[in-house]
């Protein structure tokens, strides 16, 4: 599988750390090019339980991408990839070093802080 990052570099990157299946979170383990969903914590950011297709690409700690197929840490880094170019504009005003958020499967599994703003306002607004 071919990595988001060979297509677009990444718009921004998160500290994540999912749920224990005690806390609602997976029961099973993800791996890399899983295709989360992500809401903002902050409930005045969009429309309310609005969730966007902004999916992770798993990095390790000095920012390289880590393999395909292998089981991901509980917490981590990850690069995130916004895929609706509908959303690109509403991002790139929201999107800031310190705003947090959750990962979702159906409900949320995680929650993540963006720790870099990487290609957000780089990245072609119809990609």
């Amino acid at each position: 599988m071919a990595t988001y990052s060979e297509h677009l570099p990444p718009d921004f990157r998160v500290s994540y750390r999912l749920y224990s299946a005690a806390e609602g979170g997976r029961k099973t383990p993800h791996f890399q090019h899983i295709r989360w969903d992500f809401s903002y914590e902050d409930e005045n950011i969009g429309k309310p339980n609005q969730v966007f297709m902004i999916w992770p690409e798993f990095i390790s700690s000095t920012g390289e991408v880590l393999p395909e197929g292998e089981p991901m840490s509980r917490q981590g880094l990850a690069d995130m990839f916004i895929v609706n170019p509908a959303f690109r504009n509403f991002h790139c005003q929201q999107i800031k070093v310190g705003v947090k958020g959750y990962v979702h499967e159906g409900q949320p599994i995680g929650v993540c802080e963006v720790v870099a703003v990487l290609a957000l306002h780089q990245n072609p607004k119809d990609n």
